[in-house]
């Protein structure tokens, strides 16, 4: 009797929690619909609109109909059209020009639409996925180089696009680069090392050094579990983890395990205590070093400071110094990644997902997470592809960096669920002791190390000024904050070699509130931020001493030859 209505006891607790998120969502949604019913644009706004829009639209067409034999009113400036079939064909260029008018039209009257800010970024945000989406370079009827291919191969092009099309559909996402050519392990991935230790979590790798002496510090790069840890190892040439072997450091990486059904209730908690906490601990334990040097890409950034933050509450400092690439710590402001996150999308994922789902924690996708950062950049990163892979029947070109973005990792649904709640949403992880992690409150301002910070200028996944940020959070830390150019990757793997880009490193060692305050006083430097990363890790590193002669120690033997295992797995 008394199993009985404990049972009873227990499902009428789950229901009542049921209903009570049932209810919570419910009013998220209706606050939702309110914002959305509350956009308006000013009635002179849109009669100025619709006044330009009918003469432009009247012009192009006087200009298309007086248009002598041969004239051409193709588009310039714009890639899409670029080709000369666009200009050889008088109605493809007016459909161009038509198009491009209103695209620019409707992104007027996006931008004018009065409401609340982040309904107002959404509804921009849709308005130009729908404007990417509709180009008439997207269809085949529409495509006059599409047809000219079509028509001069016979037929050829057409039929390979839907070999190329019915192979992407089997393999469950776009080809961006012909995946054919590359093979972790082979050609990517290929720098000297063994797995030294491993979880359910993650493999440590440790590298061959290519030096006879090494600094007595040694460094671990902690990568995003987002994706695989290779986009530091892509080939040789602009490997930053063969760059640090070269120059004399030890160099061990966590390989994060593409999860799957076995590990598909992890938390975040698990992440901290089985990742980075784990990973210095058996650092620590093989180099013999009391302190080692330590280094987060992205979300590895993330998940580094929130460790080194648990350790200093417990009284322990192993971090000899710390870098963060293109990190949060601080998510107040995080760009056009926070148009996908509200407290109505958070709940579906912690009913969906979390440990409060029917089946106690599920698997995201690693597809899910790969289509939304596509959508950032949709015609360079989905429509571009859609157009040369199915229309023209091209295989798109060998590309080390877009074959690793395709080769997406799966994340258990508890973790991500605490993550985007705690960061995204609610910016709590800044908060000092707002959240506890592994049974300690987390106070990021604890963390007393050196930090290198690197933002990226043009980066739209971790906006520079969100990088910047983690100078003032980190205020018991002296930090150097070094402003790259280009993206979110291609700023931070560019080796010097190559001599591309600039870096900016301000003018003093001050830091001050704002960030355009310290751009404006900083200095541009050509080429590439990595020898000044060099020259401040190596006053961190310690003395050299005499290289390893064999990977590991006794306790932690080698397993398998880097990369190991966990990096090949499939999502």
């Amino acid at each position: 009797m008394k199993t009985t209505t404990r049972a009873a006891a227990k499902r009428a607790a789950a229901e009542t929690t049921t209903t009570e998120a049932a209810q919570a969502f419910g009013a998220t949604v209706g606050e939702m619909v309110k914002s959305m019913s509350s956009l308006s644009v000013p009635i002179p706004v849109l009669s100025e609109l619709q006044s330009d829009y009918v003469q432009s639209a009247t012009d192009l067409w006087n200009k298309w109909v007086a248009a002598p034999t041969g004239a051409t009113l193709a588009p310039q400036g714009d890639k899409r059209f670029a080709d000369p079939s666009w200009a050889e064909n008088p109605m493809a260029a007016f459909t161009a020009q038509m198009y491009l008018l209103n695209a620019r039209t409707l992104a007027k009257l996006a931008d004018n639409v009065q409401g609340d800010s982040k309904t107002r970024q959404r509804l921009r945000f849709a308005v130009q996925q729908w404007i990417a989406a509709s180009s008439p370079s997207n269809y085949l009827a529409l495509n006059p180089e599409a047809v000219s291919r079509a028509l001069q191969t016979k037929g050829e092009s057409i039929a390979q696009g839907m070999q190329q099309l019915w192979g992407d559909v089997q393999q469950g996402h776009l080809s961006q680069t012909d995946e054919k050519v590359f093979e972790v392990g082979r050609n990517v991935a290929v720098t000297p090392g063994d797995i030294v230790f491993e979880n359910d979590l993650f493999q440590l790798i440790e590298y061959k050094p290519t030096t006879k002496t090494v600094y007595e510090r040694p460094l671990l790069m902690v990568p995003p579990c987002i994706n695989k840890y290779y986009i530091l190892d892509l080939q040789p040439e602009n490997s930053l983890i063969r760059h640090t072997v070269a120059q004399g450091h030890r160099v061990f990486v966590m390989s994060w395990r593409n999860p799957d059904d076995s590990i598909a209730r992890k938390t975040w908690d698990d992440y901290i205590e089985e990742g980075p906490l784990t990973a210095i601990k058996v650092v620590q334990e093989i180099s013999g070093a009391k302190t080692i040097n330590t280094l987060g890409f992205c979300v590895g950034g993330t998940l580094l400071g929130t460790s080194l933050a648990v350790l200093a509450a417990r009284g322990e400092k192993p971090a000899a110094s710390v870098t963060l690439l293109t990190t949060f710590l601080d998510f107040s402001d995080t760009g056009v990644l926070d148009l996908f996150v509200d407290e109505a999308m958070v709940q579906v994922r912690e009913m969906t997902l979390g440990p409060d789902s029917p089946g106690g924690g599920t698997l995201l996708k690693g597809q899910e997470l790969a289509s939304t950062f596509s959508a950032l950049r949709p015609n360079d990163l989905v429509w571009n592809y859609v157009v040369g892979n199915y229309l023209k029947g091209e295989t798109p070109p060998p590309f080390d960096l877009l074959y690793w973005n395709s080769d997406s990792t799966n994340l258990p649904g508890p973790m991500y669920c605490w993550y985007l709640r705690n960061t995204y949403l609610e910016n709590n992880l800044v908060k000092p002791g707002k959240v506890t992690t592994c049974g300690t409150p987390v106070d990021l301002g604890k963390i007393d190390a050196p930090v290198y910070v690197y933002g990226s200028k043009e980066d739209h996944i971790v906006p520079w000024d969100g990088a910047y940020r983690n100078t003032q959070v980190l205020k018991n830390a002296k930090c150097r904050f070094v402003l790259g150019a280009s993206g979110h990757i291609a700023g931070v793997i560019n080796p010097p070699e190559k001599k591309k880009r600039s870096y900016w490193v301000g003018a003093t060692a001050a830091l001050p509130p704002s960030e355009q305050a310290w751009l404006e006083k900083a200095k541009e430097h050509p080429g590439s931020w990595w020898p000044d990363w060099d020259a401040w890790l190596k006053s961190h590193a310690g003395k050299q001493v005499a290289a390893p002669k064999s990977p590991g120690n006794r306790k932690y033997k080698p397993i398998e030859p880097a990369p190991g295992r966990y990096v090949k797995q499939k999502a």
